[in-house]
Formats: C-alpha cells, structure tokens, sequence
C-alpha cells in the first residue's frame, strides 16, 4: 500500500537578530554546518532561486516597512518564512525540472495572496533529505500596515492557508491527499471544546485562579518563543524543548478550562463591553463610588483571565504535527523526566 502525499506548508515569525540566522542559512553563506548534519554542502550548487534577495533581508525588510511609513516596536514580527515541501514519497523519482515546477507552482499561490514585492527571497534547498523552499516576506497587508498577525496570526487564518494552498496544488498535483494541519484530533487538548456553560453558577474567582494563570502565561511564552524562533538548524533542539513543556503546559491548560466552567458567570464581558470597562476604570476615583469601582475591576480582571486561557490554547495550534508526533511517541518514563525538570 502506497504512502499518503501531502503538500506542506508552515509559518515561522522572526522579528530581529535571528533573521540573520535564517538568511545564512537559507543563501547558504557558511562554509560548515556542523549544527544540522542534514546539510550535503558537496550538493549545494544543486540549490536555485526563485526569488533572488535583492540585499540583506534585514535590511530589505526594514526599507520596506519605512516606506509603508509603519511604525515598529522591537517585538515587532519583521519577517515571515514560509517553509513549503511535501512528502518525502511526492519527490521520489521526480528530476530537478519537475521539482522546480512544484514549487514554482507553490510560489504562485503565495503570490496571490501577498503582495510579490514584500518577498525577500524564495530558495529551494536541493542539498538536504528532501527538497523544501524557504519564502521569506515582509508581512505588510494590502493596506500598508505591518501585521503578520492579520496574515498567518491565529488559527482561523492558519486554516484558511492550508485549505486554499491544498485547493491550488491538488489542481496540477492531484495525487496530493488534504492534511488535518492545526486539527490535530489524536491531541487531547484538541477533545476540549472551549463552552463555558454554567455548572455551578458561582461568580467569584478566588485569587490562586488567578496565580495558576499567571504561571500558565509564563508557560506560554516560553513556548511560544519556542515556535517563533524555530528553524531548520535549531529544530531538533527546540523540538526536546517544546515536548519537555508540553508535559506539563497541557494538563495546565486542562485545569485552567476546568476552573473557568466552575465560573463561567463571570465570563459575560464582551470585547466592547471590556473596552468600556476599562475607559470606565481611568474616571473611577472621580465619578464611581468604592462598591461600583470594586465590581468593575472584578470584571476587568476576570475579562483578562479569560482572554490569557484563549491565548494559551491558541499557541497549541502553532505546533508543528512533526513535533506533535515526536511529543506522542516519547516514551512515558522520559515524559515523567521531562515534566520533573520542566517543574
């Protein structure tokens, strides 16, 4: 029986120093590359362009953001990379033209969706187990703003790329099967439907909730530093990283879901509404009395609490399924390890 083909494609942020990382390695600047063994540099010259960098990507990513007239902040995402292959059974057989000609056809689908001029650069890698294309953009909107958030930054968009990317290759690839990329059904915290029906009816949230959160965030930026800087020579490394926190950023997330439906009453703050609460909050000591602005700090707060548990299912979604894989096959013994070291 004949292996499942899948296209993929999958998004990493970098937002300063590490750009130079991916730049080396993606123009393939050193000489060694004694960090990823997958590196044949014999088998370099094999490497071609489809998008040849018209400078430093850096450099060429921040000309583009001045003449948007976007303003940064030092957080800010500068540059999306875009990893596109397939699997390894799609290249088997198939010579160089062929392979250009799949992620030719690839480029072309990001093209449609981002405007050409933000790509930096679009190198296809030749020289490691399977051939794989870095794009590399400027992730500015088609209004001139600088938001890789409203291009690849939560789940929803995330879906709709690799729905739309699976309908454009399978056009000319129709042996390419859709993938459940960011569904992962066999990952438990995939079984916990976020509904926060009343079960007790309680509207107070005792402050080691709260306390529980703040760890949880602590967690979850961690691990979302993690994803962000991941790369092709850093992978296997951030992948033992990313397993050891899940041991113990899973059941986290589990109990936090578990403590919000004890209180689900006091989740009934809208965005707008909490917008207003917060308005409300710089006039308090002018216009509210004590009882008044108590109850709406509680409301603040609880709106906060809220908000933080939606972001810390949120960056499950960014996991790779390779690590996801790697996470569910890691013995139970070395888990165990994992979670005491993490703890």
């Amino acid at each position: 029986m004949e292996k499942a083909q899948y296209g993929i494609m999958r998004f990493a942020k970098y937002k300063g120093p590490e750009i130079g990382n991916i730049e080396a390695h993606n123009e393939r600047t050193k000489k060694k590359y004694a960090s990823n063994l997958d590196v044949d540099v014999s088998r370099s010259n094999q490497n071609f362009h489809l998008v040849e960098p018209k400078g430093k990507y850096r450099a060429e990513a921040e000309r583009q953001i001045a003449e948007a007239g976007c303003r940064t902040r030092k957080d800010s995402v500068r540059v999306v990379e875009t990893l596109i292959t397939a699997s390894p059974e799609f290249f088997k057989g198939k010579k160089k033209a062929a392979i250009k000609e799949y992620f030719q056809t690839a480029l072309d689908f990001i093209r449609a969706h981002q405007n050409p001029d933000t790509i930096l650069s679009a190198v296809v890698h030749m020289d490691e187990k399977s051939p794989h294309m870095h794009l590399s953009f400027v992730p500015l909107t088609e209004d001139g703003r600088l938001s890789a958030k409203d291009i690849v930054g939560n789940k929803k968009k995330l879906t709709w790329w690799q729905d739309e990317f699976w309908k454009h290759m399978v056009k000319k690839y129709p042996e390419l099967e859709h993938g459940e990329s960011a569904n992962y059904r066999t990952c438990h915290w995939q079984l916990l439907p976020y509904a926060m029906a009343s079960q007790t009816g309680r509207d107070h949230i005792p402050p080691r909730v709260f306390k529980e959160m703040t760890r949880l965030n602590k967690q979850r930026e961690r691990l979302d530093g993690l994803l962000t800087g991941m790369t092709l020579l850093n992978m296997k490394a951030r992948t033992e990283e990313i397993c050891k926190l899940l041991d113990s950023y899973i059941p986290g997330v589990e109990k936090m879901q578990t403590q919000l439906n004890k209180y689900s009453t006091a989740f009934t703050v809208t965005v707008t509404e909490n917008k207003k609460l917060k308005k409300k909050n710089a006039q308090l000591s002018q216009s509210l009395d004590k009882a008044t602005e108590e109850s709406t700090l509680k409301k603040i707060a609880d709106a906060r609490l809220r908000s933080d548990y939606e972001e810390a299912v949120a960056v499950l979604d960014r996991i790779p399924p390779e690590i996801i894989n790697v996470y569910a096959r890691m013995p139970a013994e070395r888990r165990s390890k994992a979670h005491e070291e993490v703890l």
